[in-house]
């Protein structure tokens, strides 16, 4: 196991990286200061972008991207990034698994991504344990 010292600066990187990560993809989407690729026509992937980019749905979770990003980056709001961030990356994933082609799954900086929260997550788990156990004060009613 390692010292709580070396997981706690681990824990520091690990949440600047998925903070910054999160909020340059966000702040480059919503002040598009990247030209968006060309998305080949009658794709599924296409399908999916004409409903999420025009209904303004794309600008939501952009906006809670950067506030997620920025929440996980601080130490001290970092479960609360968290719970923002992790249906995004559950959608990210679903997006790569059911709408793109499955071997995009694959990629490195997914693969980054979610193994960077999955271990925030673990270092945080006592804080989440009570999300999913049931507390002595509720099972007494």
């Amino acid at each position: 196991m390692l010292p709580i010292s070396l997981m706690k600066y681990l824990a520091a990187i690990a949440g600047a990286l998925l903070g910054l990560v999160f909020v340059a993809s966000g702040i480059v989407v919503l002040f598009k200061l990247a030209p968006m690729p060309p998305i080949p026509e009658g794709t599924p992937h296409a399908h999916f972008m004409a409903a999420f980019v025009p209904t303004g749905y794309l600008t939501f979770v952009k906006v809670l991207e950067v506030l997620g990003g920025l929440l996980v980056a601080i130490p001290r709001t970092r479960n609360l990034g968290l719970l923002v961030l992790g249906p995004i990356l559950v959608n990210i994933l679903a997006f790569h698994a059911f709408v793109t082609n499955i071997r995009d799954l694959l990629n490195p900086v997914l693969i980054v991504l979610v193994l960077l929260a999955l271990f925030l997550l673990w270092v945080e788990r006592a804080a989440f344990l009570g999300l999913v156990t049931r507390s002595s004060k509720s099972a007494a009613r």
